[in-house]
């Protein structure tokens, strides 16, 4: 065991390999691409492939085929036995230390207090929109929908704004926003972020207060479609009726019956949901 938690304490010691294990945490439970991995933290894919075969040989990190890549995953169970065997030793079970990783508490919307959602991509100019517009449309006044970006564009998408004009949804109070600006004592606290590209999911998050619950629902860029008028467009409508399923679904999720590990499998299965329809 002492030799076990010894060499996951040495792979996470070396900063890089810190940084790729915090990535495939961010990105968890999906998996993600060397070729990927590399790319975001600017590392050559040699050196990449030698953190990731580092990493795996501690059991920190899963390694899987799929077609012809290969697919890294952070591996919880290895994570929490590194935990177990750090602390159960010393805490004697004391619950300000070995605090239980399973908790029982529910997060449900009250009447007074909406459920705070951020929604963050990259530019804030199309997907984290289209988010956020969609859930104070279609959350029935449980939900108050937010989105920033990490490297915000200056002003929405145009094919955002006239695409929810025509999906009759309130655009007044759009704009892209900074994700700086829900990072101070006076922003307000989040319960649910959802990243919704996968370059604002590979990059570092501030530590928010309260705690909230996070997922990943990655989908397509709508403003890197090519093709005629007519394809772009109905790029931004695929997108549009896709996040409106998924937020359709996290909205009627039974919020008041799901403890905080079954809510957490329920809006990471909402990041499966492909179709439009």
């Amino acid at each position: 065991m002492e030799i076990e938690l010894s060499d996951k304490l040495s792979a996470l010691a070396h900063p890089n390999r810190l940084a790729l294990f915090r990535l495939l945490m961010r990105r968890y439970p999906d998996g993600v691409p060397a070729g990927e991995i590399a790319q975001a933290l600017e590392f050559k894919a040699n050196t990449a492939s030698a953190y990731l075969s580092a990493l795996k040989q501690a059991g920190l990190i899963t390694q899987q085929r799929t077609g012809t890549s290969l697919m890294y995953a952070a591996n919880l169970p290895g994570l929490r036995g590194m935990f177990d065997a750090l602390l159960s030793g010393c805490c004697r079970n004391r619950p300000d230390i070995c605090t239980p990783a399973l908790s029982g508490e529910t997060i449900a919307p009250d009447a007074e207090r909406p459920l705070n959602v951020l929604f963050v991509c990259t530019g804030n100019s199309a997907r984290s929109l289209l988010a956020e517009a969609i859930l104070n449309h279609e959350g029935g006044g449980k939900f108050r929908a937010y989105s920033a970006g990490t490297r915000p564009s200056p002003a929405p998408r145009p094919e955002v704004m006239s695409l929810l004009q025509a999906k009759e949804i309130d655009t007044s109070g759009l704009h892209s926003k900074d994700l700086s600006a829900f990072t101070g004592p006076d922003a307000p606290q989040m319960d649910f972020i959802f990243t919704v590209c996968d370059h604002a999911a590979n990059e570092e998050c501030p530590a928010w207060p309260g705690q909230p619950m996070s997922a990943h629902w990655g989908l397509a860029d709508p403003a890197k479609a090519t093709g005629t008028d007519a394809e772009r467009r109905l790029a931004f409508q695929q997108a549009y009726g896709l996040l409106r399923n998924r937020i359709k679904a996290f909205a009627a999720l039974p919020f008041e019956t799901l403890d905080r590990m079954s809510l957490q499998h329920q809006v990471d299965s909402i990041a499966g949901m492909n179709s439009t329809d």
